[in-house]
């Protein structure tokens, strides 16, 4: 570990430790809490453990000083380096220290806000928090907004949505947990915004006209003006590729520490944290090990190493995909029920086990632009350790919502699980039948004949619109090679995070929410308006899932000359609930060849069964 100071202007600091030791004789109480405050204020360690009874580890202690201490701070963090922890820390010291501060905990999805909220309220939980529990006022929880009150403090987390809500508030501290996901717009146009407004505008004022009548007066100079804190922005972070966003937020700080010629007036902290800088007894020696054998170097150098990486090492570029997700505030955005206008491709990859370390059982629906024979990835499903049911539900919720005219499905399985619907009450009562078409698309030189047998066959009318896909050795290498040039050329995009008009109009669409069963997340939101807002945040994540299984993708010939298509061989042989999957992946591979298919379908002459009818003529 190395400390820099840059070429920032050094921080004018009192030797507060000092110059109470040097305090004699009877403190009036005003003046004896004066010098508790600044006691309490400098030392973060000591402070911490008197109001909460928590011990520091040395490097916790340097983040929450340099938290507390500068403007802008950047914690580019090994994960389990207790991120969340560190700054539950910093938000109710800052909070008790600073009476009238407003502090807002803000991350991609609520679920996560919320994460730095629990852990203020576990460390208030303790026993031995019991002079900090006094602190606290009032604690309020709605659908989007939890607070605590303490003193005339709050703390405030809130989910990101389409950042609309963030503009009614007024924030002197924002944290930003997990900034590698925040969307760079939001971060321009509503996070930095914030910290433009300062606090108690009207005695700031009040006090610089008395200071300009003294200084006119030959009183005091210029240099003797009073000091007001600045706002704060505090990020955290994984590390990133160096094509995304965060890098290059990364890139200004450092220039800003580092340019003699900056003009920045804000002072800056940027903390590295890979996992071996973390004392013994907070990382699990076994957390290491599992990771060593279960992901790619990439990956280890990003989440453990905080190290910034170039792109993926697999088939699919992590960099291409990047390139062909709509931007935030485009359009199409992710979509939890369907434009009633708009057509929409459906494929699925099934897994019949009700074991969590089984198979995810994946959905992936495409929109479709008939135009430029492009489509976008807008809706997602992957859900592990479910029973039937539930998946059978989440299928017909597709059919339902979404006006979908072609449905690919694994034939290895889907057979099976179309047979099960198709004789479910579930489908009966809502008189819904999936019909299957069938032809011949591994003989590639008669795709031609192939198309007209699918075409004669397909009927929306009926609903006969399901194709099933042996998934033989040629047609996975056909597949692959079409959708790494769909990436290459930019035919097939991912979906934009919801916002503004269209957060709005992705959250105000009537849904059976509480019927469905999304995440495999032990917290489900049972509120309607929660979960929701859930939902919304999960379909993106979703989508960032389906193109992190694409970016671990290799491919291998064997002797034979045969192509195989697969995850790396370590991330093989995991076993449990959060081993690495490759059926988004999969799913999505049948989705794009089906909207290839399904294009060259529709323009193929649909021929009708012509039969000879005897007639009698007299």
């Amino acid at each position: 570990m190395s400390w820099e100071k840059g070429n920032q202007k050094p921080l004018q600091k009192e030797d507060i430790n000092k110059q109470i030791l040097e305090l004699e004789g009877y403190l009036e109480d005003n003046k004896a809490k004066y010098w508790l405050y600044k006691f309490l204020r400098e030392n973060i360690t000591f402070t911490t453990e008197l109001l909460t009874g928590i011990e520091l580890f040395p490097f916790q202690h340097m983040a929450v000083k340099a938290m507390m201490e500068n403007d802008y701070f950047l914690g580019i963090w090994s994960r389990g380096m207790s991120k969340s922890f560190s700054t539950g820390i910093f938000a109710l010291l800052d909070a008790c220290l600073n009476q009238g501060v407003h502090i807002g905990i803000i991350s991609k999805s609520f679920r996560q806000s919320k994460m730095i909220f629990r852990k203020i309220e576990d460390i208030a939980s303790d026993s031995k928090a019991e002079l900090f529990r006094q602190c606290i006022t009032k604690v309020g929880k709605s659908n989007d907004e939890w607070s605590m009150q303490i003193g005339k403090s709050r703390i405030t987390a809130l989910p990101l949505g389409d950042g609309e809500k963030l503009r009614g508030f007024r924030f002197q501290r924002i944290i930003v947990d997990e900034l590698l996901l925040m969307p760079e717009k939001i971060y321009n146009e509503v996070i930095m915004p914030f910290l433009a407004v300062v606090e108690n505008p009207t005695e700031r004022q009040k006090v610089k006209d008395a200071e300009d009548k003294m200084i006119a007066a030959g009183k005091m100079t210029e240099d003797e003006r009073t000091e007001w804190p600045s706002n704060k922005m505090i990020g955290l972070s994984s590390a990133s590729y160096k094509f995304e966003y965060l890098y290059k937020l990364y890139q200004s700080y450092e220039n800003m520490i580092y340019n003699p010629k900056s003009n920045d007036k804000g002072r800056r902290c940027i903390m590295h944290f890979s996992y071996d800088a973390a004392p013994k007894a907070l990382y699990d020696e076994n957390l290491i090990t599992q990771a060593r054998g279960s992901m790619s170097q990439s990956q280890i150098d990003r989440e453990f190493n905080a190290i910034f990486t170039d792109d993926s090492a697999g088939y699919f570029k992590i960099s291409k995909m990047a390139d062909c997700t709509i931007p935030d505030g485009e359009s199409p955005c992710i979509e939890v029920a369907g434009d009633n206008d708009a057509e929409y491709i459906m494929a699925f990859d099934p897994s019949w086990s009700e074991s969590e370390s089984s198979d995810d059982f994946a959905i992936q629906v495409l929109k479709l632009d008939k135009d430029t024979k492009k489509s976008t990835l807008v809706h997602s499903y992957a859900l592990p350790g479910t029973n039937l049911k539930k998946h059978m539900e989440y299928f017909k919720y597709v059919l339902e919502h979404f006006n979908i005219v072609m449905i690919v499905g694994d034939y290895n399985g889907g057979v099976q699980f179309l047979n099960s619907c198709n004789e479910s009450d579930l489908f009966k009562k809502a008189n819904m039948k999936v019909g299957t078409f069938d032809a011949d698309f591994d003989n590639l030189k008669n795709y031609s004949g192939a198309l007209k047998e699918a075409r004669k066959q397909y009927n929306k009318t009926t609903n006969v619109i399901c194709h099933l896909r042996k998934p033989t050795t040629q047609w996975i290498r056909y597949a692959n090679e079409l959708m790494q040039s769909a990436f290459d050329h930019k035919k097939m995009y991912f979906a934009s995070s919801a916002m503004d008009d269209n957060y709005a109009t992705q959250k105000n669409k009537k849904i059976p929410i509480n019927n469905l069963k999304f995440s495999r997340h032990a917290e489900q939101e049972k509120n309607i308006g929660a979960k929701m807002i859930d939902f919304i945040e999960h379909q993106k994540d979703m989508i960032d899932l389906t193109k992190a299984e694409c970016a671990l993708i290799n491919v291998s010939t064997s002797v034979g000359g045969t192509q195989s298509f697969d995850l790396p061989s370590n991330l093989k042989r995991q076993k449990g609930l959060d081993r690495t999957r490759k059926d988004s992946y999969s799913a999505l591979l049948l989705g794009y060849w089906g909207v290839n298919m399904y294009y060259d379908m529709m323009q193929t002459p649909k021929e009708e069964n012509i039969g000879f009818t005897p007639m009698f003529l007299n």
